[in-house]
């Protein structure tokens, strides 16, 4: 063979390799992110999309444990100063460079997003970044803070240069979505599809560099649909399988399954600070005292869930029932919690103490296309808690909606329903991150409970909480988890819940996806089998 022919002949294999690479790739999605803007709510279909578009400092593997990414080393250089070295040589999808001014900028924009409905705050107040150099920030805390890596594990860093006066349209539209992952932003059209391309010149710290040229998110919100799309070669890979379709899809030889648990439990919140609740009436209809201000009827309210016929029935066997704010195996978890039983006479008799032994009427709100089976699970409640007198009627909506009205639709912005389902993935991997969010007093000006939609507060849970969040030593840290995790949800029934997400992702038998703890769908787990 001679030279010409050789050349040839290697030519035409990089050509058939870069196309291997440079192909396409569409993916169905259960939720759709609600904005393309990294920092305007901090929600796991948003975090998702934008951990393709933008990067964080530290990064988070399938399992949450950590990686080198925008910084490439971290480390407490006294009691109350964190230092972060950066990786030299990042490219922003303009070309410009990555210095440690994006960092600055970053920390004050994505605490204070107008009208987020769950903001980053609670990762990002009390700390101060300061630019050492071009490549290094000291990151200042009032205490010890043995957590920084968790927090900024959690923040997508933007460009200052995009950044600086950009709204979240101006994110949404694409103007203001410069960041430096592994895709490009191309178009969202709210509803039908995000459209985003390979960044050639990505630093590679997750998996190397892209390995499709070209990806297309479709939202379809229900699961027959994905499933249809799937079978049909519309898209290639779907997430949220709907329980009641695993088994069957798993003996389909054109397909792949992959499940994993999750960090995500699906929970109550309960309103804790309205003496008239809007959604709640005596029987008949009339005024009444919120019950739910009571503990008894909140802890009446947890034995009247059948938190096995939940599992079993509702979400077919793939979940698995909750009695606190994470499953065991993550830092923070109380060894003494366990789910409550079920026992109707048990609740009955505590409604009755509690002076509502007639009951009371209530409306249980929830979305209808963010968690798994929601829609399903709120309709169970109902029906449980009809059982000991609390008459239920039932109202879903898109999470678009929901979330906006859950966090600020009542008056002075406050939240507006009096009983709702929520979910929470620990996106810090610890217990930390629910308890400050979800149990901690409402405290906008230093970032804590953010989340808290049913006002729960507790001053001796709140000084367990700050106390464990500057305690370096992570076993001792772990106890305090773990006690303030017994009276918030043991003790006070702060929040109720109710079980916590297996996920299931199904793709064509080319392509395989590894399973995540914090439920992310990220092109870049997918890979070819």
């Amino acid at each position: 063979m001679n030279i010409l022919n050789r050349i040839l002949i290697i030519m035409i294999g990089c050509v058939l390799s870069s196309m291997a690479v440079a192909k396409d790739l569409t993916v169905g999605l259960k939720s759709e992110p609600s904005s393309i803007d990294p920092h305007y709510h901090n929600l796991g279909p948003n975090n998702s999309l934008s951990a393709h578009i933008f990067d964080t400092l530290v990064g988070s593997d399938e399992n949450q444990q950590h990686y080198p990414n925008l910084a490439v080393t971290w480390k407490p250089i006294n009691d109350t100063t964190w230092e972060f070295k950066l990786r030299k040589g990042v490219k922003w999808h303009d070309g410009s460079d990555f210095t440690a001014d994006d960092v600055v900028f970053t920390s004050k924009r994505a605490a204070n997003v107008p009208k987020s409905p769950s903001g980053f705050g609670t990762y990002l107040k009390g700390k101060t970044f300061v630019k050492i150099d071009s490549h290094t920030i000291h990151i200042k805390t009032e205490k010890p803070y043995p957590l920084m890596p968790n927090d900024l594990s959690t923040v997508k860093i933007i460009s200052k240069k995009y950044g600086e006066g950009a709204s979240t349209s101006d994110y949404n539209s694409g103007k203001a979505a410069i960041g430096t992952g592994p895709y490009k932003f191309v178009e969202w059209v709210p509803g039908d599809k995000i459209v985003l391309k390979a960044n050639p010149n990505y630093h590679g710290a997750l998996k190397g560099k892209p390995a499709f040229n070209k990806v297309l998110f479709k939202p379809i919100k229900t699961g027959p649909a994905r499933i249809a799309a799937l079978l049909a070669g519309d898209v290639d890979l779907i997430d949220s399988v709907p329980p009641l379709d695993v088994a069957r899809l798993k003996k389909n030889a054109s397909l792949t399954l992959t499940s994993g648990p999750s960090n995500r439990v699906i929970y109550i919140h309960l309103d804790q600070f309205r003496e008239n609740s809007p959604y709640i009436k005596a029987i008949g209809g009339g005024e009444i005292k919120n019950p739910l201000m009571d503990v008894r009827i909140r802890k009446a309210i947890s034995l009247a869930i059948n938190r096995d016929a939940m599992v079993a029935k509702v979400m077919e066997g793939i979940a698995l029932k909750a009695g606190q704010l994470l499953p065991a195996g993550f830092h923070g978890v109380s060894p003494n919690m366990k789910p409550d039983p079920y026992d109707t006479k048990a609740a009955k008799k505590l409604m009755a103490d509690a002076g509502y032994g007639n009951g009371f009427e209530m409306t249980i709100h929830g979305p209808n296309d963010r968690y798994i089976n929601d829609a399903k699970i709120v309709e169970a409640l109902a029906q449980m808690l009809s059982r000991i007198g609390i008459k239920t009627k039932v109202e879903t909506m898109p999470k678009s909606v929901y979330f906006k009205r859950a966090s600020a639709g009542g008056p002075n912005k406050s939240p507006e329903f009096s009983f709702m389902l929520l979910g929470w993935g620990a996106g810090s991997g610890e217990a930390s991150s629910p308890l400050r969010a979800l149990l901690h007093t409402y405290d906008k000006s230093i970032g804590m409970g953010r989340a808290n939609r049913g006002r729960h507060s507790d001053p001796a849970v709140d000084k367990i909480i700050q106390q464990a969040l500057s305690t370096v030593n992570a076993d001792a840290r772990g106890k305090l988890l773990a006690e303030a995790t017994e009276i918030a949800v043991g003790k006070n029934y702060g929040v109720i819940p109710i079980h916590y997400q297996m996920n299931t992702w199904a793709a064509k038998s080319s392509l395989s996806y590894q399973p995540r703890t914090d439920e992310y769908t990220l092109v870049m787990g997918i890979s070819n089998n």
